[in-house]
């Protein structure tokens, strides 16, 4: 089944920090992001995992697994350990769960299917997520979207959420944008995090000003409370450029990039790079910040890769490396980002430089 955000954050709320396809010029590195006369820039050392006081992930040179946007509407990964049993509403008997947590999908199925049809709303909501996602049973989206307005009905909270994206989305079931707003409400009341999230950016699209800014805040603030990346992020902008009743407090915007950042939410960790390269909102960290960025670059992000690039060039954070640099950027480019500060960097290069650093672009994964 289709699914995916709601709708987008309006920009004065959320700056992306990934970079589409075509001529785009990123700014040249700020006076301030070049090294003070003690500040001497270290190559990043490995580390096991990113620390918890914002310094550098690991530097290492396979990119790290891309975790899926927190806040798509797809529920979590049924293989992963960490499902929470009631989130089908009531829990479910243990034989029934219990074989959809160790993946064994069809049998989780067929002991669900009748105690859905007898009305068991929880069932109702395990016999639709199965369907959605084609596990264990052909794909099925028109029976998922029948079995998530029966378990919508019945008040569970998954399930109206689902729904209320189908109602949104109008392609398998009528659009009806008012029902739509109330089955987000109810869910995001009942503390569904994702609807929080999907509620809030509901508002700031349909109410605007200050009173909707307000009222959003609220709801992103109790997704971001909960973990999810998404709204940890919309929080940090929040509150670096207060907004929605919320006055402007840096290093709390900073706390809440690096929660984002850790869930590998890459927007994230692009903004967490550049404020500890600055001394945004703390402390000014080269190391960390170019540790940030690299993982982002490793992880597909296209803006931090011709970041990253001008780190290298500059040597903030790491030693100087004319040749990494220019890879990195060849990077961006092929992905379609121009930025005139690297392409002078690149006409600087001898032709040797050119052709070492196309050889290392072609490596880098």
């Amino acid at each position: 089944m289709r699914q995916s955000i709601v709708v987008s954050l309006l920009g004065a709320i959320l700056a992306v920090a990934s970079c589409p396809a075509g001529a785009v010029e990123e700014p040249k590195p700020a006076q301030e992001l070049r090294p003070s006369v003690d500040a001497t820039p270290e190559p990043a050392k490995p580390d096991a995992s990113p620390p918890s006081s914002g310094t550098a992930p690991a530097a290492v040179d396979n990119p790290p697994a891309a975790a899926a946007p927190p806040a798509a509407a797809a529920p979590p990964d049924p293989s992963s350990s960490g499902i929470d049993p009631n989130r089908f509403g009531e829990r479910l008997p243990d034989n029934v769960f219990g074989a959809y947590q160790r993946g064994e999908y069809l049998t989780a199925y067929r002991l669900a299917l009748p105690r859905a049809q007898a009305g068991d709303p929880a069932a109702m909501t395990l016999v639709a997520e199965i369907y959605a996602r084609g596990l264990g049973v052909p794909k099925n989206e028109e029976e998922a979207a029948a079995w998530y307005q029966k378990a919508s009905d019945a008040g569970v909270s998954e399930a109206q959420f689902q729904y209320a994206l189908l109602l949104i989305d109008g392609r398998l079931v009528k659009r009806d944008d008012k029902r739509a707003r109330e089955l987000m409400q109810a869910a995001a009341d009942a503390g569904n995090r994702l609807a929080q999230f999907n509620l809030a950016q509901i508002i700031i699209d349909r109410e605007p000003g200050p009173a909707g800014q307000l009222k959003a805040v609220e709801y992103y603030m109790k997704a971001a409370e909960s973990g999810l990346a998404d709204a940890q992020y919309a929080v940090a902008q929040i509150y670096a450029n207060g907004m929605g009743g919320v006055t402007e407090d840096l290093p709390e915007a900073r706390k809440w990039l690096l929660m984002a950042a850790r869930q590998n939410f890459d927007t994230a960790q692009v903004d967490l790079a550049s404020w500890l390269v600055e001394g945004k909102g703390g402390p000014r960290d080269l190391k960390a910040g170019f540790g940030w960025m690299r993982r982002a670059a490793l992880g597909g992000n296209v803006a931090a890769q011709n970041r990253l690039a001008k780190l290298y060039v500059e040597g903030l954070g790491v030693d100087p490396d004319m040749i990494e640099g220019a890879a990195w950027y060849i990077r961006a480019r092929r992905a379609g980002l121009v930025d005139y500060y690297m392409e002078d960097v690149m006409n600087g290069l001898t032709d040797e430089e050119k052709k070492q650093a196309i050889e290392r672009a072609n490596r880098l994964r």
